[in-house]
């Protein structure tokens, strides 16, 4: 195990609309690891049989306990010969101490900025002199850190998105290449507030022209853009071993290589697999720090995670490059065994697929420039598209 992701704190600064993990309010009392808990998490640390760790903080703010912040990185610095680390933090409120801590070369900030200004406002700030700070603060980050330090991520209502070039010129301005586009999540609070009916179709049609209205920009762009999960998976498609990414891996084994340790030092396989837990949808915990992990668990939740031999995936075009994920299933549909066809994920992924395949396999010089940066190498040529035998 080389990866996990930390939850010092639940509580937040900010009250989201779409907010996917339950914040806590930031005056709320016991969602904060205490020095006991921190203790036991450094010690988990201090077991794992590796040279190599990265150190996800999430939250809630995880900037809120920067104490604990700074006792993980200076352990982690000491134990492991490589340590990396990632604050995702909503930049909302960033004090000088914590512009130090996030200064150090092997710490990352990962923040979410709503696509367009009116937007993040709208969904996220609320507030005109919260709404500056963020983007003062972000300035700053971009400015400190530089852009190859700094993330962030867009997330969308597919029902009321944005105008795609809009996006795409608000990150060309802040120095930033990479976009991963994200529709609003099934998760935490989005639940009750946003309609997810209809949300996948409008997703499809607005992702796909997104990526049209990217291939153009790119041909006279100074730095050409991508969007990050189309690359990766054209990337997969062509070059195999791009299994870093959870949402899309085969086997998807959970509570193995990365885990999750919660406020309150609840072990789950994954970020997504705490928020489901975190509404009560289902129990989806694998251990804790006081008990260690549950095999029984990790054995039960590793049942499904492979579609070597899904029946349903048996004759998919796609199945070489796809995977499972358990989670958002059980999440959607309260179940595992739901016909491969009719998950959402599967449905999300075909249309992806079928898009990235249709760029593969077409003839427009335009389409071209854009796969080739896509798939840093220096041309691209229909003839590297997979066939069949």
């Amino acid at each position: 195990m080389s990866y996990v992701i930390l939850v010092p704190t639940l509580r937040c600064n900010l009250m989201c609309d779409y907010c996917q993990v339950s914040r806590a309010a930031e005056t709320a009392k016991g969602f904060d690891w205490d020095g006991v808990q921190l203790q036991q998490v450094l010690d988990f640390l201090g077991g794992l049989e590796t040279s190599s760790i990265k150190v996800e903080f999430q939250g809630g703010e995880p900037l809120l306990r920067l104490d604990h912040l700074e006792a993980v990185r200076a352990f982690c610095r000491t134990r492991f010969s490589s340590a990396e680390f990632v604050v995702c933090t909503n930049l909302q409120r960033v004090s000088e101490e914590a512009w130090l801590f996030l200064n150090a070369v092997d710490t990352h900030v990962s923040t979410s900025f709503d696509g367009t200004s009116d937007l993040h406002l709208r969904q996220r700030t609320k507030d005109d002199t919260l709404h500056n700070a963020f983007h003062g603060n972000l300035e700053r980050a971009l400015n400190v850190l530089g852009t190859q330090r700094v993330s962030a991520l867009p997330t969308i209502d597919p029902m009321a998105p944005p105008e795609p070039l809009e996006v795409i010129e608000s990150f060309a301005t802040m120095g930033l290449n990479s976009i991963y586009l994200r529709r609003i999540n099934f998760q935490g609070f989005a639940r009750k507030k946003f309609g997810f009916d209809q949300s996948r179709q409008a997703w499809q049609i607005y992702y796909r022209r997104f990526v049209e209205k990217l291939i153009a920009f790119n041909l006279t762009a100074k730095t050409p853009m991508e969007e990050f999960y189309l690359s990766h998976i054209l990337r997969r498609i062509l070059r195999g071993g791009h299994d870093g990414h959870v949402d899309l891996r085969n086997p998807n084994w959970l509570g193995t290589d990365y885990l999750v340790i919660d406020f309150d030092g609840t072990f789950y396989p994954t970020d997504e697999a705490r928020m489901v837990s975190r509404v009560g949808r289902v129990d989806l915990s694998i251990g804790s720090l006081s008990k260690g992990l549950d095999p029984v668990r990790v054995e039960a939740l590793n049942q499904g995670v492979s579609n070597f031999d899904d029946p349903d995936c048996t004759h998919c075009a796609y199945k070489p490059y796809c995977g499972l994920d358990p989670v958002d299933d059980l999440s959607r549909h309260g179940r595992i065994d739901l016909p491969r066809h009719l998950t959402d994920h599967c449905q999300s992924h075909l249309a992806l697929f079928d898009l990235a395949f249709e760029l593969l396999f077409s003839d427009d010089p335009n389409v071209h420039r854009s796969l080739a940066v896509w798939l840093d190498i220096p041309r691209y040529s229909p003839r590297l598209a997979p066939r069949l035998p």
